[in-house]
């Protein structure tokens, strides 16, 4: 559940049920919000399953288990990925190293199985893996003037500029850290991390002091990241080869051996997978999994779609056959049994003041 429930609920927030966890949908006007996001700035209750990993072998025992390069300075931060022996993902997260403690950043419903694994898998080694989810608030701030917002608040430090840092500083008397995001809405971005009990302060603080800023739930973070091109764990990578998503942010080709390594690059040496990740703009909505057709063959099908209140027109992800000129072809994705057109479109789908770090790159 989120750690400022009544806070949220003071605002006339609408909650759903995501990884387990009641969490804010919107607050009666997603569209609204939307484009407060995109024109201004925006604050969101994250909904991350935190664990923390501790004792002096953290890093290396984290950096065995991970497809990307563990920092191992203070302050520091990565976007990797879980893998299971075939290759495909089990889940994403952010590992941020906080001196003595690794912070990972999970999908909530991927906590408890991760904290399971890695605990069957200590031996002689100096760790401990522990789920602290429900001590920390994480707030994002979003949007063009994202990095004016923080700094309206932010006592002690100055805001960070370089993604997947961060600093240390206090928001309405309380501690917390602040994170520069890797742009997953298409804007500047930022997490503020606090302790639980100063979740319901800090989120004030962020809604009502220095610059205007408006809440959002995660009907609107829907739209935001799909405009953007940014893949999520739960409808674009879960259970995919991170090659197909064209996340190669999340891969380091150079570090040594990790479960998965060796089909990651075996596909990376054959110079394609066989799906890619594309952009449809289809007449009509189409649903989760629908099939995406080029004339009468089908070449793949729909991972998400919303109607994009910055476009005022639907727009779908899915994956397709690697090999074919979409530019070209003649798409169509099936909505209610109907073939609907849809056109290819270049990611991300609507350019904002920041740019994904997972936007597919496919290396050509």
């Amino acid at each position: 559940m989120t750690v400022a429930g009544e806070f949220h609920a003071g605002l006339g927030a609408n909650f759903e049920q995501r990884g387990g966890r009641r969490v804010v949908r919107d607050y009666g006007r997603p569209e609204s919000a939307h484009r407060a996001v995109r024109n201004g700035v925006g604050i969101v209750e994250m909904n991350y399953g935190i664990v923390v990993v501790e004792g002096d072998d953290r890093v290396e025992f984290v950096d065995n288990a991970v497809s990307n390069r563990v920092p191992d300075e203070d302050g520091a931060g990565t976007y990797a990925l879980l893998l299971d022996p075939q290759g495909r993902v089990e889940t994403d997260m952010y590992v941020y190293n906080a001196d003595e403690r690794l912070l990972l950043f999970v999908p909530p419903g991927e906590t408890a199985s991760l904290v399971r694994d890695w605990h069957e898998k200590i031996f002689i080694q100096d760790v401990t893996v522990q789920d602290h989810s429900p001590r920390f608030g994480v707030f994002g701030v979003h949007g063009p003037v994202a990095t004016e917002k923080v700094a309206s608040v932010l006592s002690g430090a100055t805001v960070p500029e370089t993604p997947l840092t961060f600093v240390r500083g206090s928001i309405a008397d309380a501690g917390v850290t602040v994170v520069a995001t890797d742009a997953p809405t298409g804007e500047e971005g930022y997490e503020i991390v606090c302790g639980a009990k100063h979740a319901a302060d800090v989120a004030d603080s962020l809604l009502s002091l220095g610059n205007p800023a408006a809440p959002f739930g995660y009907a609107t973070w829907d739209a935001l990241t799909l405009e953007a091109g940014t893949p999520l764990f739960e409808t674009e990578l879960d259970g995919r080869v991170p090659n197909v998503a064209g996340i190669r942010n999340a891969l380091d080709f150079e570090k040594g051996c990790y479960v998965g390594q060796e089909v990651v690059s075996k596909v990376e040496n054959r110079g394609q997978p066989s799906q890619r990740l594309v952009g449809l703009v289809p007449e009509s909505l189409p649903e989760t999994g629908a099939a995406v057709v080029d004339g009468d063959t089908a070449v793949g099908e729909v991972t998400r779609a919303v109607a994009s209140p910055t476009r005022d027109e639907p727009l779908a992800l899915a994956y397709v056959d690697f090999d074919r000129d979409y530019a070209a072809a003649d798409l169509a994705v099936r909505v209610d049994g109907e073939s609907v057109p849809a056109s290819h479109a270049p990611l991300p789908f609507v350019e904002g003041s920041g740019r994904s770090a997972r936007l597919p790159d496919y290396g050509e």
